[in-house]
Formats: C-alpha cells, structure tokens, sequence
C-alpha cells in the first residue's frame, strides 16, 4: 500500500561508497596520480555524487522543504569554499582569478544549467512546469545583487588598479554577503517559508501521494544520513581537488584559458545538486528544483567572498574579482532572461531551453573566448 511503502533511508551502496571515496582522498592527497590511479579516483567521485544525492534525499524527507535544499546547498558550498581556498593558498599567482572564475561559473551552472533542466524537465513531463514567483523571484534578486557587487563592481572600481577591490572594499562586499545571505536564509525558513514550498498543481497525483504519506526516516537515520552527506561531499571536493592537476595540465596542454578549470571544478562540485534538482522536477516539484539552484548560487556568493576575505589575509599575490566585458553581459542576459522566466510562475520547455542555450554559450566562450 502506499502508505507503508518507503524508500529504505540507506543501503549497502550508499554507505559503502562515500566511505571508499574518503579513502581513495586519504590516498591520493598531495600525491602525484599515475593515469590508472586518476581513473579510479574519478569514478569514487562518480560514486560519492551518486551517495550525496540520495543522502540529501533522505534528509529533505526528514525536515522537509526548504530545509532539505538548504542543508545540500550550503554543505556543498562551504566545502567547494575550501577547496577554493586550498587550491589559492597552493596555485601562487596563477590562482588569482580562480575565485572569481569558479563563482562565477557556479552561477551561470546554478541560474541556466539547473534552472533550465529542471524547467524543461518539468515542463516536457508535464507541459507546463509551475513554481512560485514569489520565492524564486526574492533568490533571483539576491543573486543578481550578490554577483554585482561582488564581481561586476570590482571592475569600475578605482581605489586599486585592475579588476581588484581594495581591503575597505573587499571588507564591505564581504559584510554585505554576509548580510544577504543570512537575511535570505531567514525570510526562506522562518517569515516566507511558503513562498518557497513545492505548488500543488494535482498533477501526477500517484507519485506524490506516495512520496508525500511515506513514513519518513527515523531520526537515527537520518542522523547518519546526514553524516554520510558531509562524508560524501568531502569526498566529491576532495577527491575533485586530487584530479585537478591532471585538469589542470589537460587545460595547459590543450592551449585553453586558465578560466576553464575554474569552470570545471564548478561543474564537479555542483554534481550532486544537479542530479537531485532534476529529480525533483521529474516529480512536478519544480520549486524544490528552483531552491536547490538559487540557494546554491547565494551561497556561493555570499559564503565564498567573506571566506575569500578573511584568507587574503594570509594569502600572497593579487585577488582578481572583477568580470570582463563578455562576462559581463551573459550574466546581465541571465539575469533579465531569468526575470522574464520566473515572473509569471509558469514555464514552457521553451524557457528551460533559452537557459541551456545561455549556459552553452558561456561554456564555448570560456573554451573560446
């Protein structure tokens, strides 16, 4: 009956799997990979996206929405932010930009390739995929705001030559995303939590009747669901940061702008969210897709700029913020697509495609600037 069924929180794969990832990461930290070895390091992060993703499931299921999206994206986020860091603190001068670069990819990933697969997902299942305007037109404010005055501004400023903030500038942008995010958190969870709940559209009726009267893990299951999250997303960052120099060297090999590893480990680290948007939008909860992709683009910004911060305080060289001429626009066209997108709360694959096709220009242009 449907009101006994229930997805097991966990089985042997998804246990096992973030753990011999942790491992192959213990391994293969600061070592230089013979190509067998990188192989098999990259399908233990293969695995551990896999892990992740069905541990965030498990986890959503026990606080429910938005506090589901929220706890994925901010876990992968404060790890990616690690990575970010370690990756400067090793690269010298030619990590510069690496900030800049894998934020930035991370919202263009987050606002076009999310976004516009969950949509077109969605709306090909359904014909036409629903969401709240109201919650995802509040995150798309906060993210045009948060990559503005942290990527854009830096440009124009004068204060320090090059597309670089001075120390009072960084200082404010860093209070300010602080601010933001922690401001957006608490109108998600607390004031507005509504305006981002999935909208019940009656469709599809069967699937949701058993996803939503399903009994929901225990708490001990959850617990160690939430446990092998954070092992499995440790794993994904850190076993993305043991193959980074053979990307790395792949990139240089290939005579590709240094821009494109940054582009690269945006799309490693932002795996598990993307798998588990679609998911969610195959099951006409497109607003849980839309949570996942926005929420990790604020915190992206607004976790990564103060972390950047607080570490130039230590780290040595230049700390490159600000976005070029071509950047620039795409992420303008983003914005003002995204806003004609989410103001009438309704989408056609039409829309999920405008995305895709925005996200795919930025990558051809990051291969081919």
């Amino acid at each position: 009956m449907g009101t006994t069924k229930r997805r097991s929180p966990l089985t042997d794969w998804t246990v096992l799997v973030p753990v011999v990832a942790l491992v192959a990461l213990v391994f293969s930290w600061g070592r230089e990979l013979p190509g067998f070895a990188v192989v098999l390091v990259a399908l233990c992060l293969a695995g551990a996206v896999l892990a992740a993703v069905h541990h965030a499931e498990v986890v959503a299921h026990r606080v429910g929405e938005p506090f589901g999206s929220l706890i994925l994206a901010v876990a992968v986020t404060v790890i990616e932010v690690a990575l970010i860091v370690t990756l400067m603190a090793d690269g010298g001068d030619k990590s510069a930009s690496l900030a800049r670069d894998t934020v930035f990819a991370a919202v263009m990933i987050t606002c076009n390739g999310i976004v516009g697969v969950s949509l077109l997902v969605g709306a090909l299942r359904n014909r036409v995929a629903v969401f709240n305007p109201e919650g995802s037109g509040a995150a798309l404010a906060t993210v045009a705001t948060l990559a503005t005055l942290s990527l854009v501004l830096p440009t124009f400023t004068t204060s320090k030559p090059g597309p670089e903030f001075s120390t009072g500038q960084l200082t404010f942008a860093a209070v300010a995303s602080l601010a933001l995010y922690g401001l957006f958190i608490a109108v998600q969870t607390v004031r507005h939590r509504d305006y981002f709940l999935p909208v019940d559209t009656g469709r599809d009726a069967d699937a949701h009747q058993v996803d939503d009267h399903a009994a929901p893990p225990t708490g001990r299951a959850a617990l160690l669901s939430l446990g092998l999250l954070l092992v499995a997303l440790v794993a994904v960052v850190g076993d993305a940061k043991a193959v980074s120099p053979t990307i790395e060297a792949a990139v240089a090999k290939a005579g590709l702008p240094q821009a494109v590893v940054g582009v690269i480990i945006a799309l490693l680290v932002l795996l598990p969210e993307t798998l588990a948007a679609v998911r969610a939008a195959r099951r006409d909860r497109v607003q849980t897709s839309l949570n996942l992709a926005y929420g990790s683009a604020i915190a992206s910004i607004g976790l990564t700029i103060p972390a950047i911060a607080l570490a130039s305080i230590w780290l040595s060289g230049p700390l490159l913020l600000g976005l070029g001429p071509v950047h620039m626009v795409l992420l303008a066209l983003t914005v003002v697509v995204s806003t004609l997108t989410l103001a009438p709360g309704r989408a056609t694959p039409l829309q999920g495609g405008v995305h895709i096709v925005v996200l795919a220009a930025y990558l051809f242009l990051a291969v081919s600037p």
